[in-house]
């Protein structure tokens, strides 16, 4: 009998000792837990995305990592040190499923290496391979400027991915740009923080009669041409650098004329630089939160140099920084930029405002249809729900004395990536309000 009694007194302290762990369950070894177990004394230890590759292999984190979004990657990182979240990991798996067009992702936990630590897997089920992807990058109405589209196709194969996109862009430079891009990309080059990049561009240009008739014809051009290699280093989880050099070619309309006189061939000219951009992305919350913020900022330099054969030196600097901020179905968003050029640059390198993102309401062609070598210009725009209110002040110039800030306001709505706008200029006298229709992404 007293045999019996420590045989069961035993069994009770093994049961209660267990207890902790005897919920998660096992399945088809003691290191993997079957349910998930909110309690604050599990530590993750690591996290990774798997699933079955198209060939029926088991895939590891960096063939699903390269997929995500880097907001994404940055939220799955900041889990590990954590203590165990059921609740954080279901609005994970949400977004790993959505990103990835998976039908299904299962939140797997297991043991880890050290005590009161766990692994978390999410296991993805592919509803199919996305190896051929067509998409719309912009589509856009203005009122003044007419339309604006880019569109094209994206192909992945083993890690590559391999864009052609076709567009007609009279929003983002002084000129409407029409051609071609092509871009080649490694984004893993033998580690996951290193990527590489190829892109071409060939455009035939259009000039506003505004331009035209400011610009010396030496400046106008109807070809371009570029070639950018660039490499992509991950410093750190928020951080990222893009290095690389730009090689560019266009041919001014205007020919030639000699000493005599002489009418002589248009001189192909060039523009090769040294590019970088060092960006940094940090995100807090997601779509699911009550209360979500991002933080985006971006510093670029170019510099065009006699060392690589360049026709125009001149060196651009640019920095542009944008916070969001949403709690509940309100939105606030505030963006800056400024830059400044130093030398002479082309055209297509100067800085503008007054499109669909910066002083809306305001004509490109009103504030300076050469652009400017300083720019500044700052936004706030509050939406509740698809409700829009904006505010935008700016100044672009060449000569200080030159310098004169400008005012806008406007309203409209916006539903996720769609947007229907009207912007008036602030100024004294007649002022015509410009319509924004169509995705500006």
């Amino acid at each position: 009998m007293k045999l019996l009694w420590v045989i069961r007194r035993t069994i009770l302290w093994a049961l209660i000792a267990g207890a902790p762990l005897a919920s998660c369950g096992v399945i088809e070894d003691d290191k993997t837990l079957q349910e998930l177990n909110v309690n604050s004394r599990y530590t993750v230890e690591s996290i990774q995305v798997l699933g079955l590759h198209r060939d029926g292999l088991h895939g590891g984190g960096s063939y699903y990592k390269e997929r995500t979004s880097s907001a994404l990657r940055a939220d799955l990182d900041k889990i590990v040190g954590e203590k165990l979240d059921h609740s954080a990991l279901e609005r994970l798996a949400a977004r790993v499923k959505q990103e990835l067009l998976a039908s299904d992702v299962a939140i797997k936990i297991s043991r880890g290496n050290e005590p009161e630590h766990v692994i978390v897997d999410f296991e993805v089920t592919r509803s199919h391979e996305q190896d051929f992807d067509l998409n719309v990058a912009k589509f856009l109405y203005d009122s003044r400027e007419g339309w604006t589209g880019e569109g094209g196709a994206t192909t992945s194969f083993k890690g590559n991915a391999l864009t052609f996109d076709v567009l007609s862009d009279s929003n983002t430079l002084i000129e409407r740009n029409s051609g071609i891009q092509a871009t080649f990309e490694r984004k893993h080059l033998g580690t996951e923080r290193l990527g590489l990049r190829f892109e071409f561009d060939s455009y035939h240009d259009q000039w506003n009669p505004a331009t035209l008739a400011a610009a010396p014809s030496s400046m106008i051009y109807r070809n371009r041409d570029a070639f950018t290699p660039e490499a992509t280093v991950a410093i750190a989880a928020p951080v990222d650098l893009d290095l690389g050099v730009s090689f560019a070619r266009f041919r001014p309309s205007a020919p030639e004329v000699g000493p005599d006189g002489a009418v002589l061939a248009a001189k192909t000219e060039s523009s090769n630089a040294v590019v970088s951009t060092l960006r940094y992305r940090r995100r807090w919350g997601s779509e699911h939160d009550r209360r979500e913020q991002s933080l985006n900022g971006s510093y670029s330099f170019r510099t065009a140099t006699s060392l690589l054969g360049t026709d125009q030196n001149y060196t651009r600097h640019f920095a542009r920084l944008n916070y969001i901020f949403r709690h509940a179905r309100s939105f606030v968003e505030t963006t800056f930029l400024a830059g400044r050029i130093t030398g002479r640059a082309p055209l297509f390198d100067r800085f503008e405002l007054g499109d669909s993102t910066t002083l809306r309401g305001w004509s490109k062609f009103d504030l300076d249809p050469l652009g400017g070598s300083r720019v500044i210009h700052g936004s706030i725009d509050y939406r509740y729900r698809f409700f829009q209110v904006f505010y935008d002040r700016g100044a672009i110039w060449d000569r200080p004395q030159d310098r004169d800030a400008k005012q806008s306001i406007g309203t409209g709505f916006k539903v996720e990536r769609f947007q229907l706008a009207v912007a008036f200029p602030i100024r004294g006298g007649h002022a015509e309000p410009i319509l924004y229709a169509g995705m500006n992404f």
